[in-house]
């Protein structure tokens, strides 16, 4: 294969919030040093650059995606999302969102992540003028309110996997905001920043974990820390979990070889490559035509589809 795909592979409101209502703390940890944007070695943005794809707003938010991880430390990686942080998850998040939707817009402007995080606020301040009077109640009746708040009153739902490869946009923060679908990964995150915001402005006092979905159609749940059992400790996603959880997501839905999803990404593809022309394997007609379509795209530069993925976002 000689296009630059397979060169990028080989390369290696209310008065009584309104002071707190845009109030977010950033706090920074280890080296001061400048980030400086050369730092960052692109393979692929290096390719589309090259192909005549302009990556200027995709480099700025890898670069706004790196200046948030780069603060992860060890101990952070390990840390429960519902805790306050260096690392802004919903902005890294937003930034993931910002590259991906540069290279499939092609927009003249980037996604205004700082709108967003103000969008995501908002919903921490409209609970507030909700359920103010709630903060005075036990733990469980807070948690039990927010999440009244946030899937009863704002109807946040959860799409299953399935959907999630059908309709990549409840994998992205900026379109869960906005439809109100997302993956359980979106959906714990957002509870967190809404728990977040909830601390810094001093209105509540506990520990709170929240209880991660194992299952295809369940809700995240918040739960007293202090009364945590062992059976919870499964549940419980740290950062790390978070960003990889995020990034493995969108990698799946982007995969051009969809097919056959017993086997790895990496095997789809090389079996594609391969493309096996007698039904000697088990495989049907569809498996093999749709594998042999992908190879035959990518081999003439077409890095997207309607229905079989985007490469280019599968490999950012």
């Amino acid at each position: 294969m000689s296009s630059p795909l397979y060169a990028a592979f080989c390369l290696p409101s209310s008065p009584y919030l309104s002071k707190f209502s845009r109030y977010r703390v950033t706090c920074c940890s280890g080296s001061q040093q400048k980030y400086v944007a050369s730092d960052l070695k692109l393979a692929l943005h290096d390719v589309l650059d090259s192909i005549g794809t302009d990556t200027t707003f995709a480099r700025e938010a890898r670069e706004g995606f790196y200046s948030q991880i780069k603060r992860l430390s060890n101990v952070e990686r390990e840390t429960s999302i519902s805790i306050n942080k260096c690392v802004d998850l919903g902005k890294t998040a937003l930034h993931i969102a910002a590259e991906d939707d540069s290279l499939i817009s092609h927009s003249s402007v980037p996604l205004p992540v700082d709108a967003l995080i103000s969008q995501l606020d908002d919903l921490s301040v409209g609970y507030c003028s909700h359920y103010s009077s709630g903060f005075r109640s036990s733990p469980e009746s807070v948690l039990e309110s927010i999440e009244r708040y946030l899937f009863d009153k704002k109807g946040f739902r959860r799409t299953n996997a399935r959907n999630q490869l059908i309709e990549p946009r409840s994998l992205y923060l900026h379109s869960v905001l906005t439809h109100r679908t997302g993956s359980a990964v979106m959906l714990s995150l957002i509870y967190s920043e809404i728990l977040k915001m909830l601390r810094i402005w001093g209105l509540i006092d506990f520990d709170v974990e929240i209880s991660f979905p194992l299952d295809l159609y369940s809700l995240p749940r918040g739960y007293q820390k202090q009364k945590s059992k062992d059976s919870d400790q499964p549940h419980i996603i740290t950062v790390q979990m978070l960003l990889e959880e995020i990034l493995r997501n969108l990698k799946n839905a982007f995969w051009p070889f969809q097919h056959d999803r017993s086997r790895s990404l990496f095997l789809r593809a090389a079996r594609a490559a391969n493309c096996i022309d007698q039904l000697n394997s088990g495989d049907s007609g569809l498996q093999l035509a749709s594998a042999k379509a992908a190879r035959h795209r990518l081999e003439r530069g077409v890095w997207n589809s309607v229905r079989f993925g985007d490469m280019r976002c599968a490999l950012a």
